[in-house]
Order: C-alpha cells, then structure tokens, then sequence
C-alpha cells in the first residue's frame, strides 16, 4: 500500500492527472462492502492532507460503518460533464480509520468529537483512462510497479 505522497513521488504526472479530477467537483463515488460482503456505493467528498488523500464520514453513517469493518474501497472520481475532458480516475485500497485527535484540522480542537470519522486512504491501485490522439490510454499505477500503459483505438 501506499501514501499519496508516495504515489506522488514515484508517478509525478499521472498523480497530477487523478487529483485535478478529484478536485475538479466536490462529490465522487465510493464503493465499500456490506456484512454480506456484497458492494454499497455511497457519495464522499475527498481531502488532500499533509501527503495523503482521505475521506470524512458523519456520526453513524453507513459508509463509515462499512470501512471501519472492512476497509477494501474503490473511489471513482465524478467523471463531470462526460467529455472526458480530463479524463476519469479511479483509486482502490484500504482505507484506515484515523484517530480524532490526528485527523483535526489546524486550529480546531471538535474534529470528531461529534462521532464523525475520518479515513486515510492506502492506495493500492490508481486508474487514470483518457482520451489522446483519438485513441483509448488507460494508465495504472500500483506499488512497487510503477506506472503501466495500455492504449487502445
């Protein structure tokens, strides 16, 4: 697994590509897992933090309920207007439950004290698919193996 800063580091121009589509629009697609095991998409915004990516959640929500038991994610970023303009980016991991105390933001001491969470995301995997030269190029990205291209017409 790996930070966002150690995704970063090793895919500089493809980290770039996935975060201005995750900060292009506020709202995105998570997808965690049921008791059952079955999937549950919910709606999430996400948080650039220090070198990580991450995601809150409000006191007693599903989703969160989800994670905490079983932290396997996949995070599809709003593809906006379907131009693919951009292009549209997925990421996939672990999400880990971060205690109140760290997840605070600068200056404020209530970060969770209402029973909200907040998750950092290990990512093991990040989809960036785009449109270049009419052509289909679908770059992934994992731990360890860098960043691998396949393009299709």
């Amino acid at each position: 697994m790996a930070s966002w800063k150690e995704f970063e580091t090793d895919a500089p121009d493809l980290a770039r590509a996935v975060r201005a589509r995750f900060e292009a629009t506020k709202h995105h697609v998570l997808a965690g897992l049921r008791k059952d095991g079955s999937p549950r998409v919910s709606g999430t915004e996400v948080a650039f933090k220090d070198d990580d990516i991450g995601l809150g959640s409000m006191a007693g929500a599903v989703k969160a309920r989800d994670l905490k038991r079983d932290g396997r994610f996949a995070l599809h970023a709003n593809p906006g207007d379907g131009s693919m303009e951009g292009g549209d980016s997925k990421l996939a991991g672990i999400a880990v439950l971060v205690p109140p105390a760290e997840s605070a933001e600068p200056g404020r001491s209530d970060e969770g004290a209402d029973g909200s969470d907040y998750f950092r995301l290990d990512i093991r995997e990040v989809v960036h698919t785009s449109v270049v030269d009419d052509m289909l190029l679908i770059q992934t990205w994992r731990p360890g193996e860098g960043v691998r291209e396949i393009r299709r017409k």
